[in-house]
């Protein structure tokens, strides 16, 4: 019933047409434009940015033409407060700059890593560089700094507070300068790092000092460990954890048990380019060290045990508590479900792509799991949002540590994470920057059915879970699909009366936004749920929350009633369609409703902050949407059988 190679062909032929559409309109640029407050000499790069995305003066700093500064002042110093050892694994690092004669608002200080990274020049890229349109024969800034701040963040900067003099006559002062100080969020990234002052902006970026280089004390350290179900028993679970260490290391659990790690990476050649340079293969490339996974297996289900993983060579980490989730069959689960997250800084400065809401939605998460109300994770897709910046997957890594190393983190791929031009994914957006999929499945390991086959299913309790990729061919001719399809009609009803389903891109939204819903992807799909009597269906991809009736092509097909306590209840002790609901609110810039469109298939609205809560029986599954930022619930409906049936 069709294959969605056409579909690839059309938005080829699409993606070119709006190359030459935006390339005219970039020839046409002008400082009014409402669409961006680039500066103009973004005309010499016109077509790289079209080969990532989220275009922010910052995120084409590094195609500013560069000098150095005219008559920098002989006095400059940048300076960290690091210790002779070395940096620890996370620090708020304090840069203090001195000796600045006239302070410019258009001051900052850019982080780069490695340290050796030629913040001058490009020489050894230039035929890399005439690619992507930018002809400049003046130094570029060529590879991206990790964060950036202003020098006005420090409010005495720009007045002066903090005035020295440097030359004295007659016990009179002559020449006095002015300084200020920038708090960084630092952690290990494992390659050293340097902080450079700029003055011109970010539009027109000039040299003004470096600071000297200075290190991890511990670059091989194990870190970021986060937890994955490898089946649907409880007693076998996955960790995985970065290092600067290529030797296996142990994970060391339980009473005594212990399991040797299995260690990969992944390289700059891994990344992929079209006839333009992708961040992940150029400028936005970072070492990613080496990752370790081990199985504990010989666990019980739905137990509290402990881990740490490393070793006597490189370092333990600390001793972490960690709850394995209830075999498939047995009765009680509790989840949380979101997409969409991403990571943002936490001392104020720019970085790449940032989304907002990612950290209260970790910090309200990390307070259920610590509570001990939360046995497992879903992530649907759009994970870190790294779009070829290697770097930032260490900050999300880091930023769900306080939930993914507590218990099970299962994940479901993005368009940010896999999509590339001429990869194989179903849609031909740069999305994923170059990574085509490669840094998500080596940090998040999935029991998948082999690479780059990123579909999978697990039963949790009375719960079983199909999880897709929508940036895989879906096709009815596809192999995924025919997965699907088996996987769907094998459950057993009688063991797992509920049938979750998941993926990235939704089949209904009432939010604006080109592609936000695949008609294509619905028509193909969306009859197989209803064949499999699909209960819930998660989506993410549009940044808010909505739910619908029991919908199918566009129908409701039966609506909630108000239980004793005024919830919104579906039966389907006598099946008609499935519950829809979008969960794309964790992290990234939410999307308003467009006012004045009322599908009569959806019934809650709501665009905040927050993550899915869900809580299911053999006899009904509860679900709540929870804003993180007040902890309230703002939405709340149930699911109910009779009695288990096919």
């Amino acid at each position: 019933m069709g294959s969605s190679s056409t579909y690839c062909v059309v938005l080829n032929l699409s993606f070119l047409v709006f190359i030459f559409f935006l390339g005219s309109s970039f020839a046409s640029f002008s400082s009014s434009s409402s669409s961006s407050s680039l500066h103009p000499l973004v005309f010499n790069s016109k077509v790289q940015h079209l080969n990532y995305t989220a275009i922010s003066e910052f995120r084409v700093v590094n195609r500013r033409f560069l000098a150095e500064c005219p008559h920098p002042s002989p006095y400059l110093q940048i300076s960290i407060n690091s210790t002779s050892s070395g940096l620890g694994d996370e620090e708020f690092l304090s840069v203090n700059v001195r000796g600045v004669l006239n302070p410019s608002k258009d001051d900052w200080v850019a982080m780069i890593s490695p340290s050796h990274s030629d913040v001058s020049s490009c020489p050894l890229n230039g035929i890399l560089y005439a690619q992507t349109g930018d002809l400049s024969k003046l130094p570029l800034l060529c590879h991206y700094p990790v964060k950036a701040a202003y020098m006005s963040n420090d409010p005495d900067y720009l007045s002066c507070k903090k005035k020295e003099c440097k030359k004295y006559r007659n016990g009179r002062c002559l020449v006095s300068t002015c300084g200020g100080a920038l708090s960084f969020h630092v952690i290990n990234i494992r390659t050293d790092i340097e902080f450079v002052l700029f003055s011109g902006g970010f539009e027109a970026p000039c040299i003004l000092k470096r600071s000297s280089p200075v290190r991890f004390a511990t670059p091989n350290k194990p870190l970021y460990g986060h937890l994955s179900s490898i089946d649907s028993t409880g007693t076998s679970i996955r960790l995985t954890w970065v290092s600067g260490d290529q030797k296996p290391q142990q994970v060391q659990y339980g009473d005594g048990k212990k399991q040797t790690s299995q260690v990969t990476t992944f390289s700059q050649d891994d990344m992929q380019s079209s006839a333009l340079p992708s961040p992940a293969k150029d400028f936005g490339w970072h070492d990613p060290g080496f990752i370790h996974t081990a199985v504990m297996t010989g666990l019980k289900p739905l137990s509290n045990f402990s881990y740490r993983y490393g070793s006597d060579s490189v370092g333990w980490s600390n001793e972490i508590q960690f709850r394995t989730p209830p075999a498939g069959g047995s009765d009680e689960l509790k989840f949380l479900a979101f997409g969409d997250m991403g990571k943002a800084p936490r001392d104020g400065s720019t970085e790449h792509y940032i989304q907002p809401g990612s950290l209260s939605v970790i910090q309200a998460m990390a307070d259920e799991i610590n509570s001990g109300q939360v046995d497992s994770i879903f992530h649907i897709g759009d994970i870190s949002y790294a779009t070829g910046f290697l770097v930032e997957w260490d900050f999300f890594l880091h930023q769900i540590s306080p939930v993914a190393s507590r218990v099970s983190y299962m994940t479901a791929i993005g368009n940010h994470e896999r999509d590339y031009i001429d990869t194989g994914s179903v849609y031909i957006t740069p999305d994923s920057g170059g990574e085509s999929g490669v840094p998500y499945e080596t940090y998040f390991p999935m029991p998948t059915p082999a690479k780059d086959k990123p579909w999978y299913s697990i039963e949790q309790a009375s719960v079983h879970i199909t999880v897709i990729s929508t940036e895989h061919d879906w096709s009815q001719n596809s192999e995924q699909y025919q997965w699907m399809r088996r996987d769907m009609a094998s459950v057993d009803r009688s063991k797992t009366p509920w049938l979750i389903f998941m993926g990235h891109r939704p089949m209904y939204t009432s939010a604006d936004g080109l592609f936000s819903v695949d008609p294509k992807f619905v028509f193909e799909v969306e009859p197989l749920l209803l064949q499999s009597k699909v209960d819930l269906v998660l989506f993410g991809h549009v940044h808010n929350y909505e739910r619908t009736c029991t919908v199918y092509k566009s129908q409701c097909k039966g609506l909630p009633v108000k239980d004793e306590n005024g919830i919104d209840t579906y039966d389907h002790s006598n099946y008609s369609a499935p519950v829809h609901a979008v969960i794309g609110m964790a992290g990234f810039t939410l999307d308003k409703f467009p006012t004045g469109v009322n599908n009569p298939w959806s019934l809650s609205r709501i665009s905040q902050f927050g993550y899915l809560r869900g809580y299911a029986t053999k006899k009904e599954m509860k679900l709540e949407f929870v804003n993180a930022d007040t902890r309230k619930v703002e939405d709340r409906f149930r699911i109910t059988k009779a009695s288990s049936s096919n």
